[in-house]
């Protein structure tokens, strides 16, 4: 419904609109990059439910679209700026079927591995997404033996499983004695990844991985990778005694790539899985991720918990609290002023509160030497949120 209504949009007012059908958002990222589009929009609730669906906005070079053209076109759609340009007769656009697009990409990634993955026993959690075609192409295509999850779309399911909610990739990789595993989100820009234990390696632990082996092939220049506020202070810790320097930015894959590019990085990502390699993209795509990552690993002939030796975290709580107005708390600076006491109480190292950027939440998470402290600190917050 969604699609068919916003290519009928499209073609009133004059543009061609290509359908790549059921795909990841990084697919239409790297077509609009190779293809020569003028943009990519890709229809997605991200990592949230299917109530969420929403639209992603991907410029010429695939990269997000910046905040300033965004605020816009979302004066556009409110009647503040500027008119609605239909068309009519010959100037009407065209819709084209372009399957062909995510079949390049799916063929694209298979050739981004350096090695064979033959025989390594790989879970795949695709979260009822867009993933659910590709992901088990690839890897079977590498010579992996997969083992899938959350491959049952039905248009209402998304999410309920994959890189949101790890615990069911971890359980499948030690019910079945897998290597490792992959959990992707709706819509598979994020990737969190279980070792052969069936524990979590979130995007701290990849950008670990990552920036290692990248440092290793020299494809790791010495400005460092790019992380965000929500990364664990022992990445940036355990990556400044390999002599990898750390970059912090906002959380966002947007601000995450602006970063990169003012900083020369050729690596960044977050915490919650979106991880970007320049050298294969401007956004974060997980497939490619998960390929690297199992790259690393199946080059040395290694695990990825082997990989992680050296990556000291500190421990970290975070809590997503509903609100109903997620602007106002932070009027005065009363939430954050109250939020660092709260930090000095508990004697955490830091603390962070901030509105979601997808969800009607605020997210607070504390990090220190003690978690206890750091629950409580939490705890704490999160009561003064829900009593304003």
């Amino acid at each position: 419904m969604l699609e068919s209504s916003l290519v009928s949009g499209l073609t009133s007012a004059g543009a061609d609109a290509y359908i790549m059908h059921v795909t990841t958002t990084a697919s239409v990222s790297y077509i609009t990059r190779t293809d020569g589009f003028d943009c990519g929009i890709m229809i997605s609730a991200s990592h949230n439910g299917f109530e969420d669906n929403g639209i992603k906005l991907i410029g010429a070079g695939g990269e997000k679209m910046d905040e300033d053209v965004i605020a816009r076109l979302e004066n556009f759609l409110d009647g503040i700026e500027g008119e609605y340009p239909a068309v009519s007769g010959r100037d009407i656009g065209a819709s084209h079927d372009y399957v062909c697009g995510r079949n390049r990409y799916t063929g694209h990634l298979i050739a981004l591995s350096a090695c064979s993955f033959k025989d390594i026993k790989v879970g795949l959690d695709c979260a009822d997404g867009s993933a659910w075609q590709i992901a088990k192409a690839v890897f079977d295509a590498l010579g992996a033996k997969t083992y899938v999850t959350g491959c049952s779309p039905d248009g209402f399911n998304i999410n309920r499983s994959g890189s949101t909610r790890p615990e069911v990739l971890c359980a499948m990789v030690r019910e079945n004695g897998l290597d490792c595993g992959f959990a992707f989100d709706g819509d598979a820009d994020r990737c969190i990844a279980a070792d052969e234990f069936g524990n979590v390696v979130d995007g701290d632990g990849e950008l670990y991985i990552l920036s290692r082996r990248l440092k290793q092939l020299g494809e790791l220049n010495d400005c460092g990778i790019v992380a965000t506020v929500m990364s664990n202070s022992g990445l940036t810790e355990s990556l400044s005694s390999c002599g990898i320097p750390t970059h912090i930015t906002k959380v966002g894959d947007r601000f995450v790539y602006k970063m990169m590019c003012e900083k020369g990085a050729q690596l960044g990502g977050e915490k919650s899985g979106h991880i970007i390699i320049s050298k294969y993209g401007a956004s974060g795509d997980g497939l490619v991720t998960a390929i690297k990552l199992l790259e690393a690993a199946a080059e040395r002939g290694t695990t990825l918990s082997a990989l992680l030796k050296g990556y000291k975290s500190l421990p970290q709580v975070q809590l997503s609290v509903r609100v109903r107005d997620k602007i106002s708390p932070f009027e005065g600076g009363r939430l954050p002023s109250f939020a660092e006491r709260q930090r000095e109480k508990f004697g955490c190292a830091r603390v962070n509160v901030r509105p979601s950027g997808t969800e009607q939440v605020i997210r607070i998470m504390a990090e220190g030497k003690n978690e206890e402290n750091c629950r409580r600190c939490v705890a704490e917050i999160a009561r003064y949120l829900n009593d304003m």
